[in-house]
């Protein structure tokens, strides 16, 4: 329904925003990363997630494309609403979510407010499950060759092409994203980083 919002952001509350679109103010429920690069009175662009439930009406708006795909992914593990999505990615960027899961990094994720080890473990347990599917035919980084199966963490390209499916994008974008990056040289998250980067231009 809302792709996103662009305007003045009118006011600045813990855990939300509202943005002036056309005199009319949309509060949107977001992340503390978000709420970090956004100023009172001045221009400010969410990507929104409207969520319509039983007895609940709810816009979620994010900083980045990324981070809106991130919360989609949360939301869609079993037993993570939309509270406890916005608190993980109030404590992980989009990078250090997808360093989690590849790496089983459940300290990552449980230092979010009122994320214990079991919701943890299942949100690593269900990305790795998706991630393992998505990449089950292989991720071309063979320049245009044909398709070159990579293995998942046999070396810092598959790790880091890896992280990105978790983020929801197929081997074609990462594969299109991460060319030109220094795989060998970068430090993992530098790489992730960098793909990210390309992706969202």
């Amino acid at each position: 329904m809302f792709y996103y919002l662009d305007g003045t952001v009118a006011e600045i509350l813990p855990g939300l925003a509202v943005i002036d679109c056309g005199g009319v103010g949309y509060a949107c429920m977001t992340t503390n990363n978000t709420l970090a690069h956004l100023k009172k009175g001045q221009k400010g662009k969410l990507y929104t997630f409207l969520n319509v439930a039983e007895n609940a009406f709810g816009l979620y708006g994010f900083g980045s494309q990324n981070e809106l795909n991130s919360f989609k992914l949360l939301i869609g593990v079993s037993g993570v609403g939309p509270k406890a999505a916005l608190a993980i990615l109030s404590a992980c960027t989009p990078e250090t979510l997808a360093m989690a899961v590849v790496t089983g990094d459940e300290k990552a994720l449980t230092a979010a407010q009122g994320v214990g080890k079991k919701i943890a473990q299942r949100i690593i347990l269900e990305l790795k499950d998706k991630l393992a599917k998505e990449t089950a035919a292989g991720l071309d980084f063979s320049g245009g060759k044909g398709a070159v199966a990579a293995p998942l963490f046999s070396n810092k390209a598959s790790e880091a092409a890896a992280a990105l499916a978790v983020l929801g994008y197929s081997s074609q974008e990462v594969a299109v994203a991460m060319k030109g990056v220094d795989v060998e040289n970068l430090p993992l998250e530098e790489i992730v980083r960098q793909s990210l980067k390309k992706m969202v231009k």
